[in-house]
């Protein structure tokens, strides 16, 4: 694609970086096929494509955002199925990133618009704030199809029903801490606590401890760190998201100086691929840029290091069918496809992938309820795809996609690293069917899971 940026644009290494992304581009259109939101509305402006259009008249021409371009990029999801279909290597994530930025910048939002931004961005990313927030959203509940009726007023009934009805207790596992292996060490990691995922269901983060440190891996819950930044980094408010980011670096660094750390263990896939990207984010910095790349060398996803052990032989022949739903974070944003099918299959589990898998569920951070329409068509998609396997549990690596796939379907969801936890010596998760009779040997289990 063709620019004409002037050497002043240019200067600037923001719009540096953009220019060399719009590029990259040569408008084959590949992307319109995986693009979720062009899928579903068929315009052109809502398909990667069309919103790199936009993005490079708004920032070729140095103005500010219209209405017309707000309106397209809000609706893109940033699931980046179009980053995993480009053959060009387009960077769609950082140029996205950079417009919605600009917009932040530029662009006065309607009042309830600024409103409930606002509120996302000042209750989410803090578990006590919340924590209160469901507790308050319980007496609210029965004014949700009221709200939903009327249209400044529907994203706040979208919230209502994504509210869980019952409230988890608060873990003793995410206070700061070292969790001491049971057996002779094998290796050191932090964990990310995070913020909406401790809330909404602890048990995440307790049983990957508990099968980390029964297998002999030491875990330690930093001081210090908290939201990876990036619900607050998608609405373009890169201040507070570099604010968050710091402040994670320097809570993993004291880690890393202080006994070392062989990974930094992340269970909720959104937030692994922005913590990967902490590189890139703070590359300006000059006392956090190399930090920074080093914390984003050590992020891996639980799922990534679980392939780097030797897991012990199987406790429990589950013997139940699983359908892996791959969240867009992990699938085309951490580039992780195959691991966690792996170690299902070699855990007992037949592992079933849902048609469309590379659509997004429209959970994708507030995506379901700042876009609660689109993200409801979305959802009954996915939800249809995955109940075409006919799978007695599912299984995802992040907890909006949970949160989201829950609210459409009877069927079990919970975490990849749940499943694992229970088949490698620990609690079954509630929900999940009982292990049916044995009908395969683990050497069975091994051989599936290699093929």
């Amino acid at each position: 694609m063709q620019t004409s940026f002037t050497p002043e644009q240019l200067a600037d290494p923001h719009v540096e970086h953009s220019e060399k992304i719009l590029r990259s581009c040569v408008h084959c259109g590949f992307c319109t096929a995986t693009c979720p939101t062009y899928v579903t509305l068929g315009n052109e402006l809502d398909s990667p494509r069309g919103r790199i259009y936009l993005i490079k008249d708004m920032l070729e021409n140095d103005r500010p955002a219209d209405e017309k371009t707000v309106l397209h990029i809000d609706r893109c999801l940033s699931c980046l199925a179009c980053m995993t279909t480009c053959p060009s290597g387009v960077n769609y994530m950082h140029l996205v990133d950079h417009a919605r930025a600009h917009i932040e910048k530029t662009y006065k939002r309607p009042f309830m618009d600024r409103l409930i931004r606002n509120i996302l961005a000042l209750v989410l990313p803090y578990p006590g704030r919340f924590k209160a927030s469901l507790y308050a959203a319980r007496l609210g509940r029965p004014f949700a199809p009221l709200l939903k009726s009327i249209g400044p007023l529907r994203r706040f009934g979208a919230m209502l029903d994504l509210a869980p009805k019952t409230i988890a207790k608060p873990s003793p596992y995410a206070k700061p801490g070292a969790h001491a292996p049971a057996s002779e060490r094998r290796g050191r990691v932090a964990i990310l606590t995070g913020c909406a995922q401790p809330v909404l269901d602890p048990g995440i983060n307790e049983a990957t401890i508990r099968l980390l440190t029964r297998i002999g891996v030491e875990v330690v819950v930093p001081e210090g760190e908290g939201c990876c930044g990036a619900l607050v980094h998608h609405m373009g408010r890169e201040e507070k998201a570099l604010e968050d980011a710091r402040r994670n670096v320097d809570a993993w660094m004291r880690q890393v100086d202080n006994g070392g750390l062989d990974a930094i263990i992340i269970t909720a896939s959104g937030c692994g691929t922005t913590i990967k990207d902490y590189g890139h984010m703070l590359r300006m910095d000059p006392d956090y840029a190399e930090k920074a790349a080093r914390v984003s060398a050590l992020a891996k996803d639980v799922t990534e290091y679980l392939s780097t052990i030797d897991l012990p032989p199987p406790s429990v022949d589950p013997n139940l069918t699983v359908a892996y739903h791959s969240a867009c974070s992990m699938q085309h944003g951490q580039k992780i496809t195959t691991l966690p099918k792996t170690l299902l299959k070699a855990a007992g589990f037949a592992v079933k992938d849902p048609p469309e898998g590379h659509l997004c569920c429209g959970s994708a951070g507030t995506y379901n309820i700042m876009q609660p329409e689109i993200a409801g068509q979305l959802k009954a998609r996915k939800v249809r795809n995955i109940e075409s396997t006919r799978p007695d549990v599912i299984a995802t690596g992040n907890i909006g996609c949970i949160t989201q796939i829950a609210s459409g379907t009877d069927i079990p969801i919970v975490h990849t690293v749940a499943l694992l936890n229970w088949v490698y010596g620990g609690e079954k998760p509630a929900g999940v069917p009982e292990a049916r009779p044995g009908q395969r040997t683990s050497l069975e289990a091994l051989v599936e899971a290699a093929e």
